[in-house]
């Protein structure tokens, strides 16, 4: 295996940090890096395995250069122009936008759930929303073993999801009363925003048709029941997600626990007799790559559980989804 030449598009975000770190971290092999933003951003420093390197503008002169491997934070429009370019060179843009995830032919992937979609890729890999990241992490063990029916996920989305316009909506709401929010249509401090992206004419919110529609593609369920309710609160970061999984088959709430409990990527925080593992918050989760599961316990008005499923949308949610399919793509090039 070669060490691939790498790019992070959109590179001074609050995603892009993330990827610098998050390659670090997991000693992720690069033989060049290279770092893209705005014409604004340029001529900043990025420091990467004890080096500094220079922030280029993203224009046909700085892309122009043997990239093996691009990971795109810099939003659908930048993505779309630029993804495919890689592509047309031989590489592989790995997307953070939403723009490529519906497409028939991009496959849209969450490792621990259908990493073979990889191999199918035809230049572009996107990567699925944050909520529903985390979300089809635990739903996909579980359909595997009980068949899920139907699915309603009412979330709980931290600012950090809206970038750094709606972290700085939140600290400044906190700081002042009489702030203005820039990001929202509402103060988000002291307060929960039941909107999450624009709404649509079926009544519900891009958002929330981006879980139903993700969902049915990454578990391979067209035909699934999925609803969604998607709700912006005022934490900084991590966002919380409760689920009511509906099945196809008759099951044992043992046997759900267990299922989790195996499940790659899944830790079960479940035991209400314990004041530290009883379940996870946004706090448990923040900093950390696994998805977090508790509250699981029976519906009994249908054949059905309820759970409670947290994950650092920034890093799961985004950043480390993206480098976990980069790793898998350095066993194809």
């Amino acid at each position: 295996m070669r060490k691939p030449n790498v790019a992070i598009i959109g590179a001074t975000g609050m995603v892009g940090a993330q990827f610098v770190k998050i390659l670090e971290e997991r000693n992720f092999p690069v033989e060049n890096i290279y770092f893209y933003a705005s014409a604004r951003s340029a001529g900043s420093k990025i420091r990467f395995n004890s080096a500094d390197f220079a922030v280029e503008e993203l224009n046909e002169v700085n892309f122009d250069r043997p990239i093996d491997i691009g990971l795109f934070a810099a939003g659908g429009a930048i993505s779309a122009q630029w993804a495919p370019v890689l592509a047309k060179r031989g590489g592989v843009a790995v997307d953070n936008s939403s723009h490529f995830r519906m497409n028939p032919d991009v496959p849209l992937v969450v490792p621990e759930v259908n990493a073979d979609e990889i191999a199918r890729h035809k230049g572009i890999i996107a990567n699925p929303n944050c909520s529903t990241i985390q979300a089809v992490v635990p739903l996909a063990p579980l359909h595997r073993r009980f068949g899920i029916k139907r699915v309603i996920y009412s979330t709980y989305q931290a600012v950090s999801g809206s970038g750094m316009g709606g972290w700085q909506d939140l600290e400044g709401g906190l700081r002042d009363k009489d702030f203005v929010p820039h990001k929202y249509p509402h103060k988000i401090a002291h307060n929960v925003i039941p909107q999450v992206d624009v709404f649509l004419d079926n009544g519900y919110t891009a958002e929330e048709m981006k879980m139903v529609n993700e969902t049915r593609k990454i578990l391979c369920a067209p035909d699934l029941l999925v609803a969604a309710t998607c709700v912006r609160v005022p934490v900084f970061n991590g966002h919380s997600c409760s689920i009511n999984v509906e099945f196809e088959n008759i099951f044992d709430i043992e046997d759900v626990v267990d299922v989790l409990k195996k499940a790659p990527g899944v830790v079960v925080q479940n035991d209400t007799n314990s004041s530290v593992d009883c379940y996870p918050m946004p706090i448990t989760a923040d900093g950390s790559d696994d998805v977090f599961v508790g509250r699981i316990r029976r519906d009994d008005s249908a054949n059905a559980v309820n759970m409670w499923v947290v994950a650092d949308n920034v890093r799961k949610g985004a950043a480390t989804n993206a480098v976990q399919i980069a790793e898998h793509i350095l066993n194809i090039i």
